[in-house]
């Protein structure tokens, strides 16, 4: 069962709770708007869902309400931001600010995280860039529960990928996906009703296809992109290792089976080699290839003709990635949210801890 609340009720209670953490006012409504964002754009496992989490994390001192963001090393073109264990969700569009800013003045911007924390749905942080006429780009590593191809020990994370592309007359083209076949929090959601996992999901901890959505807490582990070599996981499992590459290595977070784990409860790897969690940041400007009125023109033209492209039978419409959250966005703002019960009650939770009405 679910029940519906509407955005702004939920925006107010969890910038309060950011607060009560003393994250500063500014923090706590970036931190607050880079959570509902996956609420209000159906990726409901990385929204208030995780506040708990993020909570937890703080009460762990695993993170910084008030975190000493810096540059520690730059270019023209790049920098290395360190997040000093900030929230993830603070980081990130720090990192994208700085990205956003060296692409204004040189044409493009790099930027690699380290020492931060998860950081919600890539999506929104490369759709900043969005505005600015601007292509963005987003990623980041997470805590190993992905086997690669061939093994059955978790080595990688999801490790999503965003890419937000600016048109003219016609949405923003948005894509944002985890590099396994399903998201962990897709997984989270079927246990919480009783549901089956599709075969290419998740494996048993000897190796084997299994459809249990709990596979993980008996040692299990997510599969790549693809399922297994026949359907192309060796491709996601690269995609993978890149995102796992970019984010850490180049930063100096921790990587592979390295990677912090996301529940405060699971005790930390041993023998980490870096700091934290890594993010990678991309902007270019248009106009660094190309006039930006011409390249919205083509985009437009691009996504019309995508559109329109004959459809295989008992199929409505080819979609281009990001409708269905852009559609959800709206739905969502208008009628409000729903909440499975279990969140709910994870939120009255939080309600009662830091006397906060709900």
């Amino acid at each position: 069962m679910n029940t519906t609340f509407d955005y702004q009720h939920l925006y107010n209670f969890s910038k309060n709770i950011f607060l009560q953490i003393d994250c500063s006012d500014t923090d706590a409504e970036i931190a607050t708007k880079s959570l509902l964002s996956a609420d209000l754009r159906g990726v409901d496992s990385h929204g208030v869902a995780r506040l708990s989490g993020y909570i937890r994390l703080w009460e762990a001192a695993r993170v910084k309400a008030k975190p000493d963001l810096k540059v520690i090393h730059e270019t023209p073109s790049t920098a290395v931001v360190d997040g000093d264990r900030g929230l993830g969700l603070v980081v990130a569009p720090f990192a994208m600010h700085i990205a956003i800013d060296k692409a204004r003045a040189v044409g493009t911007g790099w930027v690699s995280v380290k020492n931060s924390n998860h950081f919600g749905i890539a999506g929104h942080h490369a759709m900043m860039a969005l505005e600015h006429d601007m292509i963005g780009i987003a990623m980041t590593n997470a805590s190993a529960l992905v086997a690669p191809t061939f093994s059955k020990e978790r080595m990688l994370g999801t490790n999503p990928i965003a890419v937000a592309i600016p048109a003219g007359n016609q949405p923003a083209f948005v894509a944002d996906f985890a590099t396994t076949t399903a998201a962990n929090g897709k997984l989270e959601i079927l246990q919480i009703k009783n549901l089956k996992a599709p075969i290419g999901w998740i494996q048993d901890k000897d190796g084997n296809a299994s459809t249990n959505a709990g596979e993980l807490k008996n040692g299990g582990t997510l599969v790549p992109l693809g399922g297994d070599k026949e359907h192309g996981s060796h491709k996601g499992y690269a995609l993978a290792a890149i995102v796992d590459i970019f984010s850490a290595i180049l930063s100096g977070a921790n990587y592979g089976p390295w990677v912090p784990p996301f529940p405060a409860y699971i005790p930390m790897p041993e023998n980490m080699p870096g700091e934290g969690i890594g993010h990678f940041f991309g902007v270019m400007r248009i106009d660094a290839f190309r006039k930006a009125d011409e390249f919205k023109e083509h985009m437009d033209n691009w996504i019309t003709r995508f559109r329109s492209s004959q459809t295989i039978t008992g199929q409505d419409k080819v979609i281009i990635p990001g409708d269905p959250e852009r559609e959800m966005e709206i739905e969502r703002m208008k009628n409000g949210i729903p909440l499975l019960h279990s969140v709910v009650e994870d939120l009255k939770a939080l309600s009662n801890k830091f006397k906060i009405a709900f």
